[in-house]
């Protein structure tokens, strides 16, 4: 496990930032321990320092998971977040999007988000702009990518796409070999 080099943590920074814009602060700056972020075998975790320090003493090949996993980098360089991520990308999230009850369960298969599906959107939310999907319960389904901007949305027909899906807590039992 070691610290991120320069280019990696501005990947990963530049990556969260699209979710959770200038809340990137408060996942470094944390009031109760500092956390940090780190890499092990292509996967990027949060993790707080006192945890680090103890996993020191632990060989790296015995070492299987630290803290929470927020993506992995991909062979082409690339960062991919998780739905593990999920839970601190609803906490900080810029922008939201809320679907109805008729609009959960295709979401948690992997499907797009349509306008008929829609329940609430924050004001103002930009086109491919990063969003985190709720349930009109204020439960997190997962994340995405705005299709349109909330003015073009408004226009639109039923059947159009709103929010390319990215990940879901369906991945959980869909990718479970794999996830972790």
């Amino acid at each position: 496990m070691r610290p991120l080099t320069e280019d990696e943590s501005k990947i990963v920074f530049t990556k969260l930032a699209n979710y959770i814009g200038k809340n990137l602060v408060h996942l470094i700056d944390r009031a109760d321990e500092p956390y940090c972020f780190r890499l092990h075998k292509d996967r990027v975790f949060y993790v707080s320092e006192s945890s680090m320090r103890l996993a020191i003493s632990v060989a790296r090949p015995n070492l299987v998971s630290l803290g929470t996993c927020f993506g992995k980098f991909t062979k082409s360089g690339k960062f991919k977040l998780h739905v593990t991520a999920l839970d601190y990308l609803a906490q900080y999230a810029k922008y939201k999007i809320w679907i109805k009850p008729n609009g959960e369960m295709p979401f948690l298969y992997g499907n797009h988000v349509l306008k008929a599906h829609l329940g609430r959107i924050t004001e103002d939310t930009p086109e491919h702009q990063g969003v985190v999907v709720f349930s009109m319960n204020d439960v997190p389904l997962g994340f995405g990518v705005t299709a349109r901007s909330t003015v073009d949305t408004r226009k639109l027909d039923p059947t159009a796409i709103i929010v390319f899906h990215q990940s879901d807590v369906g991945e959980y039992l869909r990718d479970e070999e794999t996830l972790f």
